[in-house]
């Protein structure tokens, strides 16, 4: 069983922010995620609004986020974490086949899509049902799309995807969006983008693929068909943190509840990033997050050594 200072679960901006500031402060850390690191991140097509890159994709601020921990000897490992156990002055981290141990953890999880709950979206997942539009756009030239959501996430995607789709339909719930002005602004302008406004999804349905979809309006209740050869998924996320039930104090939406210095409930468990109690989830809140959570960890650290 490894041994570590510090161990952090989850490698989006947080969980590598986290290991640059510990790294720097010359704790033995280890970043243990799941997929990629970067996490969501890396699979956004332009980012925009991060401080310092008038535009930057998400796959290149993954890799240099990435880069530079590991310049600073932050260890990094692929695994998956199934839970976590507090016992007196340990923290056990549980992986697939693995357990290690450190004297702090900041958890980083993310989040991820959340999904419609409708007949058929799991059926055709993979078939024309996607959550991911940099993943998945291009295999969707000259077709016909739907995106569901009016966030921006869902706004950012739909302009994204109108490089390959011939038409882009948004659904939205309401009659008015909720993304970022700029972002409705370009949406709202752009010819191959058009909008059904109070309207919901209660089926999709196809053959091999996704044909088409069974729409309600909110407002009068009418149902209708939609035809599409694909549909794109942003109606919200839910945080990652089903391997802490019984750990550590979540909210009733499941994210984990901290104070100003990223501390949980329990001591030496900090949180930071999307998978925490917050206003703004945005990538530079995350690194901010992750900073401050390895600053307390340090602190917790040198306190527990006196």
């Amino acid at each position: 069983m490894a041994n570590y200072d510090l161990i952090i679960v989850g490698g989006g901006p947080a969980g590598l922010t986290a290991g640059i500031y510990a790294c720097r402060s010359r704790l033995n850390t280890l970043l243990i995620e799941k997929g990629l690191p970067g996490g969501q991140t890396a699979t956004i097509e332009r980012i925009e609004n991060y401080p310092g890159f008038e535009e930057i994709s998400g796959l290149e601020l993954s890799n240099r986020l990435e880069s530079q921990a590991k310049r600073f000897g932050l260890e990094i490992t692929l695994e998956e974490v199934t839970s976590l156990a507090v016992q007196e002055e340990r923290r056990l981290v549980f992986a697939v086949g693995e357990r290690y141990e450190a004297k702090a953890v900041i958890i980083a999880s993310g989040a991820q899509p959340t999904k419609l709950g409708v007949p058929g979206e799991e059926e055709y997942r993979g078939r024309g049902v996607s959550y991911c539009a940099t993943c998945d756009g291009a295999f969707f030239e000259g077709a016909r799309v739907a995106v569901v959501g009016g966030g921006d996430s869902a706004i950012q995607e739909a302009d994204y995807l109108t490089r390959f789709a011939s038409k882009l339909i948004v659904i939205h719930r309401r009659d008015a969006l909720r993304a970022t002005k700029v972002l409705q602004e370009r949406a709202l302008a752009n010819p191959k983008i058009e909008f059904r406004w109070n309207s919901v999804v209660e089926e999709i349905q196809g053959n091999d693929m996704v044909t088409k979809l069974i729409l309600r309006n909110v407002k009068d209740g009418t149902r209708g068909e939609l035809p599409v050869d694909g549909v794109f998924v942003y109606v919200g996320i839910r945080p990652n943190t089903e391997f802490l039930r019984g750990t550590v104090d979540l909210d009733p939406q499941g994210y984990i509840v901290t104070n100003a210095r990223m501390e949980t409930n329990v001591p030496g468990v900090y949180a930071a990033g999307d998978v925490r109690q917050k206003h703004l989830r945005q990538i530079v809140t995350a690194a901010a997050d992750g900073a401050i959570a390895a600053m307390a960890a340090d602190h917790y650290l040198a306190t527990q050594r006196k």
